[in-house]
């Protein structure tokens, strides 16, 4: 199975090259981590390269790519936390509803690549995105001021 896997990636690495692309094949290791809390299931998966090095990927209950660490540590760290954060979420009668605007946002975010790809967008139509898109930071930031704060073992990462 090793070989027909090594050759496959040959194949698609030539292919990848043949388009200009510059292809570095690192071998490394995936891991799928799977956490059921009250009914809530949070996943992840991180890899592992050859350099030692550690990316971080929550796939549920939304995608969002963490980010890359240098210790395996570092990642148990993050997800001990965030299944912390997600178990103090639960007691939230939000949390459907963050649960439901996270999705929309990744949806969004697909829908707006499409958007770039495949047409030919106006300018105009690019300043009504932005001005929407500062609407939504404007209400987030207004939001976490106004809201209590419930999780103090880390700083946020991006709300300061």
């Amino acid at each position: 199975m090793k070989k027909l896997i090594d050759a496959e990636v040959a194949f698609k690495s030539m292919k990848l090259r043949q388009m200009g692309a510059d292809v570095k094949v690192i071998n490394s290791k995936m891991c799928y981590v799977k956490f059921d809390i009250n009914g809530l299931k949070v996943s992840y998966v991180y890899n592992i390269n050859k350099h030692g090095r550690y990316f971080l990927e929550r796939i549920a209950p939304y995608p969002i790519a963490l980010r890359e660490f240098d210790e395996e540590n570092d990642i148990i760290d993050i997800i001990e936390i965030d299944i912390e954060q997600f178990k103090n979420a639960l007691g939230s009668h939000n949390i459907d509803s963050f649960i439901d605007i996270n999705r929309r946002l990744s949806e969004i975010i697909k829908k707006f690549e499409d958007l770039f790809l495949y047409y030919n967008v106006p300018e105009e139509e690019n300043e009504i995105i932005y001005k929407k898109l500062d609407d939504i930071e404007k209400e987030i930031e207004k939001t976490k001021n106004s809201a209590k704060r419930v999780y103090h073992k880390k700083d946020p990462d991006f709300l300061k």
